[in-house]
């Protein structure tokens, strides 16, 4: 607020004026997160939950895991798929190997050991890093593949190649309809979003941002480049890893390794990028984007009485993903969240500009 004094014109700030819109944003946070859990089961149909909704939130779960790592620490990553499907098969194991074992226990473990294969990819980021990093990474996707393909005690001697699940069983209760599957995966990502976004705003995520815009510099500061990284690897992968165990019990219920192949971690980079990086909103905005956007291809066309084939649907995705992220890399590097973000701003002062 300007004032004057002594004939001059100074500035002074006033309080109310960040945290009113930050009270009003989290009241929107919590209203929200009301209607998903109370009004979304009684609106939503069994189709929406299996084919949408579950899909995004486990996907958005793990899109918050790369975004850490790709978003706030400037480590590029390639090998999302191999460390869904570290989390997926160990979630598998923990349970087929020790009976009686809690779900939830066995999913944050399973998130403890792709955390630990993580780190193991991760060593590579002290030495290299753009490409020469991504294609160290694309090496963990290959080697999931290869060893859960081969490794026939890691599927638990299957013939075919593919793990079932049982029903998911927590506290003696079943874990059966969309309804159901639904609540405890929104329970998961609730959490697991508020936990990442107080560590992006904790000294953890500043030395992240510090090694991403300029690592030498953050360096001179104090910043120890060595832990930043490793601790990015470790905290992306534990996300990813639940978001894999998830994704395999919740979603899938059986599945082989091609499940979570190269094409799994494209499609997480493709939701950081359009839904912009370096944001937790971006992460949810980008599974929306890519979970909504082949159903859309597959409806609006019949709707139109416009009959295109899945190859021409499947080719017409691509198409739109790689014009997407060209558009984005362009003109808004930070993707729908900014976006969201530029709009929200221009409604608050709407209809009077000043």
């Amino acid at each position: 607020m300007l004032y004057r004094e002594n004939g001059q014109f100074k500035a002074t700030y006033r309080a109310d004026q960040q945290i009113f819109p930050i009270a009003q944003d989290r009241v929107v946070v919590l209203l929200f997160m009301v209607f998903a859990f109370a009004g979304v089961p009684l609106l939503a149909s069994e189709y929406l939950f299996k084919a949408i909704l579950i899909p995004f939130l486990i996907l958005a779960l793990a899109a918050i895991g790369l975004n850490l790592l790709v978003g706030y620490c400037g480590q590029i990553s390639l090998g999302s798929g191999a460390f869904m499907a570290v989390g997926a098969y160990a979630a598998y194991n923990l349970t087929q190997r020790i009976p009686g074992l809690n779900v939830v226990v066995a999913f944050i473990l399973a998130g403890f050991i792709a955390m630990i294969v993580g780190i193991l990819f991760g060593v590579p980021s002290l030495r290299i890093k753009g490409l020469y990093l991504a294609v160290a990474t694309l090496a963990a996707q290959f080697f999931s593949d290869w060893i859960f393909t081969r490794v026939k005690w890691l599927s638990n001697d299957s013939t075919s190649g593919s793990v079932q699940v049982p029903v998911i069983e927590l506290f003696g209760l079943k874990v059966e309809s969309p309804v159901e599957k639904y609540w405890f995966v929104l329970v998961f990502v609730s959490v697991f979003a508020l936990m990442a976004k107080n560590l992006v705003r904790g000294h953890i995520g500043r030395s992240w941002m510090a090694i991403r815009d300029m690592d030498v510099a953050a360096a001179v500061i104090g910043i120890r480049p060595m832990h930043a990284k490793l601790t990015a690897f470790a905290l992306s992968s534990f996300f990813i890893g639940v978001a894999g165990a998830l994704w395999g019990f919740v979603h899938l219920g059986s599945w082989e390794a091609l499940a979570f192949d190269v094409n799994r971690s494209l499609n997480l980079l493709f939701m950081i990028i359009i839904g912009g990086m370096g944001s937790i909103l971006g992460s949810f905005l980008g599974a929306a984007f890519i979970v909504v956007l082949p159903i859309l291809l597959n409806q609006v066309p019949a709707w139109l009485g416009i009959p295109l084939s899945t190859t021409m649907t499947s080719h017409l995705e691509f198409m739109i993903f790689g014009a997407l992220i060209v558009f984005f890399l362009i003109v808004e590097p930070h993707g729908l969240a900014r976006l969201w973000s530029i709009a929200k701003e221009k409604l608050r002062l709407w209809p009077f500009p000043h």
